[in-house]
């Protein structure tokens, strides 16, 4: 009967010393994974034609869209709402940085992106690039981006994109902070952008 329960104990010690081991490599994971920046490392092109990489996002606090240009309401809303919401916490231009990234790069090129960002807004950069690379940044900054097309029965026809409508907000160093809802309402944006630039 001594013999069982040490034999018991034994494995209580053991399974205590598996389970202690166990948190500190999740809570350690949790921590890297908390500190490290947002995404994955890319290399696109801006909406001037100049390469751009992760490190841009890294620079300020930063405000960071998916969309398309064929966007028939979201992304237009969205990009007029960020603007004014920029200009009124950051009047100047120099604390918070914001991106629009397009979801669609076969349509979207980045001078014909650039027009579409610019006549909305003076303060948001369209990035856009080769399809796959594209892809893999969506894919790395778990955004949802699906081509629909218009017609089922045409599938290599017209389509739309469907995509995650969230406003992602990375902190200077270019973790993630949070994020604006579509529809969100504005002064509750406009709160969350004036922390984001507080850090």
């Amino acid at each position: 009967m001594k013999t069982v329960r040490i034999v018991l104990w034994a494995a209580v010690a053991v399974m205590a010393g598996v389970l202690g081991w166990l948190t500190y490599e999740v809570t350690g994971t949790q921590k890297q994974i908390a500190e490290a920046p947002f995404g994955v490392p890319f290399q696109l092109v801006a909406q001037t034609g100049q390469p751009i990489t992760e490190k841009a996002f890294q620079e300020k606090p930063t405000a960071l869209f998916f969309g398309f240009t064929h966007c028939p309401e979201v992304c237009p809303t969205t990009l007029f709402e960020l603007n004014g919401w920029l200009h009124t916490v950051d009047p100047d231009g120099t604390r918070l940085n914001a991106y629009f990234v397009t979801v669609d790069p076969e349509r979207d090129p980045p001078e014909l992106l650039g027009r579409y960002v610019s006549n909305v807004s003076d303060r948001i950069i369209g990035i856009s690039g080769a399809p796959d690379k594209i892809g893999e940044m969506v894919k790395g900054f778990r955004v949802y981006a699906r081509k629909v097309p218009v017609d089922e029965k045409d599938p290599n026809g017209d389509y739309t994109m469907d995509h995650t409508a969230s406003v992602f907000l990375l902190d200077k160093g270019g973790r993630f902070a949070g994020t604006i809802s579509y529809g969100e309402n504005p002064d509750t944006a406009k709160t969350k952008l004036q922390n984001l630039i507080k850090g």
